[in-house]
């Protein structure tokens, strides 16, 4: 595998696995749940789910040839919510994401190189793919820490439970050893 090849792989599975984070936090809210915000100021994690489909569309649309800001998008609505339909909401988490990996997924190691705009600037498609991780991560974070707080004590960890790593650490030495 070439570095190409692997830094493609390697950003498909972390990216994969920031989804994976998002799901099971989103999966213990029920729908009212997911639009609760502490105060005016804060995003709930529909507004943060809604950002971050509209951002996907919008970056990873016709990703090598156009523009990642498409002038139809309105980064702003994406901060409003109007109705509180969930399943409305899921659809659109979903189709953002689509529209992601079905692009991210086309890329070759040939593409990496290539020059792509995000407002106007040039990225290389490498850089480009480094700032949606970051961006991604940082509102993925968010979804998952005010899951966390909303469900309490009836939070389902998505790691390794407290008190227990090393149980975890004990398991992984004996899988290696057989």
């Amino acid at each position: 595998m070439t570095i190409g090849e692997e830094f493609l792989d390697q950003s498909r599975k972390v990216f994969r696995a920031q989804k994976e984070l998002a799901d099971k936090s989103i999966v213990q809210l029920s729908d009212a749940e997911l639009f609760w915000q502490p105060d005016t100021e804060s995003n709930s994690i529909a507004i943060t789910m809604k950002h971050l489909a509209g951002n996907m569309v919008s970056r990873w649309t016709d990703f090598l040839t156009t523009d990642g800001e498409k002038t139809d998008r309105n980064r702003d609505s994406e901060f409003e919510i109007y109705e509180q339909d969930a399943k409305r909401l899921k659809a659109y988490w979903e189709h953002g994401y689509s529209v992601f990996f079905e692009s991210l997924d086309s890329l070759t190691e040939d593409d990496l190189f290539k020059t792509v705009f995000i407002r106007r600037e040039p990225h290389s498609v490498i850089q480009a793919i480094q700032r949606q991780i970051a961006h991604y991560g940082y509102h993925i974070g968010q979804i998952v820490y005010v899951a966390k707080q909303i469900k309490g004590s009836d939070w389902k960890t998505l790691s390794i439970p407290r008190g227990k790593s090393e149980e975890y650490l004990h398991g992984k030495f004996v899988a290696l050893k057989n």
